[in-house]
């Protein structure tokens, strides 16, 4: 079970809980399962997928690397790209870790570059994210949101070698910092 939702109204005011048990041996088999069979079908089906750039190709292997590395952190995954039809752009993965929902722009990259993938993540795509995360706000049950996070996923996908994920858990919040101002900078 990946975790229970649980929504009760107490004295007037909306709670959310997450109840989100440790993983058992079954549940980490069946998830590697899954996994295995999500690859076997995108190979299959690679007639389809064919017809889109290699570069979207890339970004939607890294999608499906990053949800099953948060679903092994215990992540509980609700969302993949979830998108508005008045707003472009989409929130490529929301998961609640706890009772914090997080926000996940997950960048894909098939080298180490001399900049690294989130670096991607630039103002005018922040203020997308937010917009998007006000709107997946609106549409909770409740008066009150539950505390939100905004992280970056980056997925290495290198020929001939494991995958490797950074994930920067709160890279960035509601507002912009001090000009200048990086992941790496904070304290």
């Amino acid at each position: 079970m990946a975790g229970v939702i649980l929504f009760c109204r107490f004295r007037k005011r909306a709670h959310l809980y997450i109840w989100q048990p440790k993983m058992s041996l079954f549940e980490r088999m069946r998830l590697h399962g899954l996994e295995k069979l999500l690859a076997l079908l995108r190979r299959l089906g690679k007639g389809r997928l064919a017809a889109l750039p290699a570069h979207l190709l890339t970004g939607v292997e890294g999608e499906s690397a990053a949800y099953f590395y948060l679903r092994r952190k215990g992540y509980a995954v609700v969302a993949r790209r979830w998108g508005s039809s008045s707003q472009p752009g989409d929130l490529d993965l929301v998961a609640w870790q706890g009772q914090q929902l997080c926000f996940i722009e997950v960048k894909t990259r098939t080298a180490h570059d001399a900049h690294a993938a989130e670096v991607a993540v630039d103002a005018d795509k922040r203020a997308t994210l937010r917009r998007l995360a006000r709107m997946y706000l609106q549409k909770l049950p409740g008066e009150t949101p539950p505390p939100v996070r905004f992280d970056i996923l980056s997925v290495y996908l290198i020929a001939g070698h494991a995958r490797e994920f950074q994930h920067f858990e709160g890279a960035f919040g509601w507002s912009e910092r001090r000009s200048g101002e990086r992941w790496g900078d904070r304290g």
